[in-house]
């Protein structure tokens, strides 16, 4: 009987230490870039996630994070390999990540595989991620690259009443899809796009291509990353060309538009975020990061930071138990963020997000570059005002699509 009841005290003893014993921290994949042309962009990546973490005292849904950073120089084969060294050696159980649509398609297939949820703050891209080959592990924190060139598209024509427009935009993905959405709703709207150029990525001078413009064009339609916006209208600028330029998210993002001058101001622009949002949320996520880095947030920051919020969301809906990876994925298909630095989240069906599109303009305030607020589209979709089946029947927005019209 002595022996029965002290097994039965080493029993309940293990027991209690067990369920005691601290859980296991959930180990967090993060793709930045700290080499190469995005290198700017990766920074601001680092600095929203790291923000975020320290806000949560590296707890998320009582669990206590571990971030592991690895480095994809902007290539898309580095960052696959990269991914793969995430998961196969460091273990992680989610990916934060990476910086651009071209890295995001070359990892698509080996996070299917290997069934780690990504969720991503980059541009969402149409091809080869279109809707019709979701991914159920991937999910898009913001939108598609197409999502605010549809509003933008919109509220020049409406609006401004601009009925010509040339695209002058970066020969990639990320260029081709923001450029197409651009131009569905823009010719939707009554407008026409009468010219298209291309310059490379890492083209060094656009004189040549400013020099194209077609003097009856009385819009440019701006579609940059990284410098490159900067780069083109000092060129743009340089050349005397008056036309109204509309720009992608990035292109008068406030990472580079604490670097312009004159030739930035008037520049519309559409995206997800602005510094200038008016809400509680966005003024102390602006305050933040100010106090924090001594600079405004702009796309990549906020982004990031937002794709955290949305982990958030999936952790506290399932109590932080990550580890059941069916309900943790199905927690992240369901994610809602009520008020996050851009405004309310929802993910729809396709694992893309609904949000709010603000058109911005760049003006001048206190002495700096700000994008001020024309106008904001609550809850656009991917879809904006398409029927979503239409929509997905047609082809991929391309280079090639939709076509000059002649």
């Amino acid at each position: 009987m002595k022996c029965i009841v002290a097994a039965a005290a080493l029993l309940a003893a293990a027991f209690q230490a067990f369920a005691q014993a601290p859980a296991e921290p959930i180990r967090i994949g993060f793709l930045s870039v700290r080499t190469g042309a995005l290198a700017a962009g990766g920074k601001q990546m680092e600095e929203g996630i790291t923000l975020f973490l320290k806000e949560r005292n590296n707890m998320l849904a009582g669990r206590k994070v571990e971030l592991v950073i690895a480095d994809t120089g902007g290539s898309p084969p580095q960052a696959r390999a990269k991914t793969q060294e995430l998961i196969e050696r460091n273990h992680v159980n989610v990916i934060i990540g990476p910086l651009a649509t071209f890295e995001a398609l070359a990892i698509d297939d080996y996070i299917r595989q290997s069934q780690v949820p990504l969720i991503t703050p980059t541009s969402a891209a149409q091809k080869d991620l279109a809707q019709q080959k979701q991914n159920d592990y991937v999910i898009h924190a913001v939108g598609t690259a197409a999502q605010p060139m549809h509003v933008l598209g919109d509220y020049a024509a409406r609006k401004l009443g601009v009925k010509r427009v040339t695209v002058v935009a970066d020969d990639f993905t990320y260029g081709h899809e923001g450029a197409a959405g651009f131009q569905h709703a823009f010719e939707d709207a009554g407008g026409r796009i009468v010219q298209k150029l291309w310059p490379p990525l890492n083209v060094g001078d656009y004189g040549s291509y400013v020099g194209q413009i077609r003097s009856d064009a009385d819009g440019v339609y701006a579609g940059f990353a990284g410098i490159n916006g900067l780069r083109f209208l000092k060129q743009y600028a340089e050349y005397g060309l008056k036309q109204t330029v509309f720009g992608n998210p990035t292109c008068v993002d406030e990472g580079v538009l604490k670097n312009m001058g004159d030739e930035a101001l008037g520049v519309y622009s559409a995206s997800w975020y602005s510094a200038q949002i008016d809400s509680p949320e966005n003024r102390r996520f602006v305050d933040a990061v100010m106090r924090e880095y001594k600079v405004v947030p702009g796309f990549y920051t906020a982004s990031t930071y937002v794709a955290a919020m949305v982990l958030e969301s999936a952790l506290e809906a399932i109590h932080g138990r990550f580890e059941d990876k069916p309900a943790f994925v199905r927690a992240l298909h369901g994610a809602r963020v009520a008020a996050s630095p851009i405004g309310p989240i929802r993910i729809d069906e396709y694992g893309k997000p609904v949000l709010n599109i603000y058109v911005r303009r760049v003006e001048r305030k206190d002495g700096r570059l700000v994008n001020s607020i024309v106008a904001t589209y609550p809850s656009v979709s991917q879809f904006f005002n398409y029927d979503p089946k239409a929509f997905l029947a047609a082809p991929v927005y391309s280079r090639e699509y939709p076509p000059l019209k002649p």
